[in-house]
Formats: C-alpha cells, structure tokens, sequence
C-alpha cells in the first residue's frame, strides 16, 4: 500500500500509537456472480475521502482528530477459503489492539471471517446486516465461503438483525428469522421499525453494510445493484440511533463497484464511513 492516509490527514492523525481507529480493506472480488470490480472500491473510496470535508455538521465533530490508521491491506487470496481463514485469523489479531476496528471490501464475503471473530470475542452479540439480499446460503457455487453465503454463519450463532433486504432464494427463507427481518417495503410503510429493530438488538452491536442498501438511483455502483432501495437521511438518521443506544463494536462496508467516469457512488460511501465514525465518537 502506499503512504496515503484516509482523507490526506496527517501523520499526527494517521500513525497506529496515535490512533483509536483502525481502518482495513479487504479488495476480495473472488465469487462475485454478477457485477465484478468490488476489488477497486478501496481506491476509488479514498479517492473520493481526500475530497470530503472533515467537519461534521450534525454531530459537530472532526472525528479524524481520534485517529484513523491504515493497515496493509489484506490481499492475494488463492481461493475463497484462505481468504475466509486468514481474514478470521486477522481480524482476531486487531481485536487484540484494542482499538475501533472498521473494515473496507470487497465483495460481501469478507465479512463471514470478520464476523466469527467477533461473535468469539463478544458474547450475545448482534450482527446488524443492511442489505438488498439475504445472504443466507449455507453453500454457493462449492463454498460456504460465496458472498450469497455472507450472513448464514452469523445467522446460527448471533442475533442477526436484517434491514433493507428485498431479494432472495426461496431456499434461504428456512434459513430467515422472519420477526428480525425488516424488509424494504416494510420500512417504506412503517415508521415504528427503528424502535422495533434496536429493541432487538443485544448491547454490543457489529454492523455490515452492503452498499447495494441504498436506492440503485443514489448507489449504482454495486454488484447487483436492486430496485427499492433506502435513502441517504433514512440510512443516517437510523445509524445514528443504533450508535446513540447501542455499543457499536466495529462495522464493514462493502460491494462498492465503481462505475467509470462517476464519482458519486465512491463520494457517497466516503461520507457514509465518516458519518459512521462520527456517530460513534461523537
């Protein structure tokens, strides 16, 4: 990697011993089965930070002054099960720095490695997905390792908490705990669901957001982008009170496929990192 930091900050900003925050990219594009370049999205999301203003109005913060250090990123997987195990047996070795870990794909099947090593390391815990598909394969294409398997692990041994989904295999609904499933026509017609979904949610709270979340007409940028998606002050303002109620443990964000000559998909999951981060530290 080179010596680029998040958002050009500086050393002061950016170093290990001075930083709370530890940021990851995992650029996996491995079992992809629609849309590739998953594997770029690192790049063209620090592209778009280094453009980004660092003020916060909202929470009226500059959460870079806590500290975001870059690690190598983690790369050169020869199949979908050595980058399952070695991005497990990384993620146990940040856990033990004892810092806000966050992490940075990739297609959606990073996080089944990172997640393990949570739900080892905090007891009880909820996974909150945010998501247009369920994830919930226990195989794909030979492996439980396929980024259509992304949640099934996390579906067995945590409190998994599904927002947003709007696509799915029948097979997967005897996989699905349809009382902790918020569905994207639910939530355009129900305005109680952020209590709901936070009442069910334990006290430490790990977050994966798959940007493909979003509206396809504000996050084109995805996989396999889908129609009837969240929109940007829906998304916000429901993080920001998951962070204010819940302890938010650490999160991913993943499936930005950028698109050639457009910017906005990579300048909105720029901000939709920092806003996360600013939620937390504020």
């Amino acid at each position: 990697m080179s010596n680029k930091t998040f958002a050009g900050i500086g050393r002061q900003y950016s170093m290990f011993d001075n930083s709370k925050i530890l940021l990851q990219s995992i650029p996996y594009d491995g079992t992809s089965t629609y849309g590739k370049g998953a594997d770029k999205g690192f790049d063209a999301f620090l592209d778009a930070a280094e453009n980004m203003e660092l003020y916060d109005i909202e929470t009226d913060t500059e959460v870079y002054k806590q500290g975001i250090h870059m690690m190598e990123e983690w790369s050169g997987f020869s199949s979908p099960e050595e980058m399952f195990e070695k991005t497990y047996k990384m993620t146990n070795e940040l856990l033990g720095y004892n810092k806000f870990n966050t992490f940075f794909g990739g297609e959606h099947s990073i996080s089944i490695g990172i997640i393990k090593a949570y739900y080892e390391a905090y007891e009880n815990l909820t996974v909150l997905q945010i998501d247009a598909h369920a994830d919930l394969r226990p195989t794909y294409n030979g492996t439980p390792f396929n980024h259509a398997c992304a949640l099934y692990d996390a579906s067995q041994n945590c409190n998994l908490i599904q927002v947003a989904i709007r696509s799915m295999d029948i097979s997967e609904k005897e996989h699905m705990d349809y009382n902790k499933v918020y569905f994207a026509d639910r939530i355009a017609n129900n305005e109680d669901w952020f209590e709901e979904s936070i009442a069910q949610m334990t006290d430490n709270v790990y977050i994966t957001f798959d940007l493909d979340a979003f509206d396809p007409s504000i996050m084109p940028a995805t996989g396999t982008p889908e129609p009837g998606g969240l929109d940007w002050y829906l998304v916000t303002n429901y993080l920001q009170k998951v962070f204010e109620e819940k302890n938010v443990v650490g999160f991913d964000i993943v499936e930005l496929a950028p698109i050639e000559g457009m910017t906005t998909p990579q300048f909105l999951a720029a901000k939709l990192y920092y806003k996360m981060l600013s939620y937390k530290f504020c």
